[in-house]
């Protein structure tokens, strides 16, 4: 892949719109597997009904991530370089949360390529709406494409910045959680998030791993879970936004901690800090970010 330039050219490019309808099932399988009881997941008796975890679209737009030499609209993208990518940041804002039936459509772009000392950081934007074109979710996820190179400053308009902890290095709280040897396989198929680097140990020792690791956006969403309980007063429809960068692998059967480091109370939002250790302390999630509706 080292003979391979991402060129200016590229930035912009649109990917096929995609479709889906979301079921009670999606919506309850999510935050069970991640082992999130909180009854807005799955009390369907409320007359409100049950909303969706918070970093749910992430399974939502897995058939186009997965599959996105399908989606390229374009036939000039050098598609083989997605056989490189790996999640290197999440960003995700919630202009609502997900609900049964909702039919949500799909349109991205490719936003950015970033030059980057593994390769080529790619930026791509996946805009969701509801069947009455109204915003549901935007996520900007960025990929890190190894040993590719790019064109310096490729960015198709301006991107999302993430605030950053300035305040102190203290940790507030911390939450330990155990992963069981059977998460990464509950994950996979509640969610249908499916990568053969998380239950396949074969595979995953012939791609250099020592054996198989849980998924990134499980770990990210049992920090959700710990900061929706501590920071949120168990309401999920309180997250704004949530973003993240993936920098280090957890195995099942060792144990993670999530550790707030800092707030910042504004008006009408906090923003919360946070990161996730391995069992090596390790930072498996770094630079964490959460922006939580204030009450009132």
């Amino acid at each position: 892949m080292t003979n391979i330039r991402l060129t200016k050219n590229l930035v912009g490019t649109k990917l096929k719109p995609y479709q889906t309808q979301i079921s009670p099932r999606d919506i309850s399988n999510y935050a069970a597997a991640v082992e999130d009881n909180n009854p807005n997941y799955f009390d369907d008796e409320k007359q409100e009904g049950i909303v969706s975890h918070p970093l749910f679209p992430v399974a939502v737009t897995w058939p186009v991530l997965s599959h996105l030499e399908r989606f390229i609209d374009s036939e000039d993208f050098p598609t083989e370089v997605l056989m490189t990518q790996v999640h290197y940041t999440e960003h995700l804002i919630l202009h609502r949360l997900v609900r049964p039936g909702d039919r949500i459509i799909i349109h991205g772009s490719i936003k950015a390529f970033l030059p980057h000392r593994a390769g080529t950081h790619a930026v791509i934007s996946l805009e969701a709406e509801d069947a009455a074109g109204l915003p549901v979710f935007t996520e900007i996820v960025g990929a890190m494409l190894r040993g590719v190179s790019c064109q310096e400053g490729s960015t198709a308009g301006e991107l999302l910045l993430v605030p950053e902890n300035d305040i102190s290095t203290q940790i507030l709280w911390t939450s330990g959680i155990p992963v069981d040897l059977e998460r990464p396989y509950i994950y996979d198929g509640c969610t249908r998030i499916e990568f053969p680097i998380h239950t396949s140990p074969s595979f995953a020792r012939m791609v250099g791993l020592p054996g198989i690791i849980l998924q990134g956006t499980a770990t990210l969403a049992y920090a959700v879970r710990e900061l929706v309980n501590h920071e949120a007063g168990q309401d999920p429809g309180r997250i704004l936004e949530i973003a993240c960068k993936f920098s280090g692998m957890v195995r099942p059967g060792t144990d993670i901690k999530i550790c707030c480091t800092g707030k910042k109370v504004h008006e009408r939002y906090t923003d919360v800090f946070f990161e996730v250790l391995n069992c090596n302390k390790e930072k498996a999630i770094r630079s964490g970010y959460i922006k939580i509706k204030n009450r009132g």
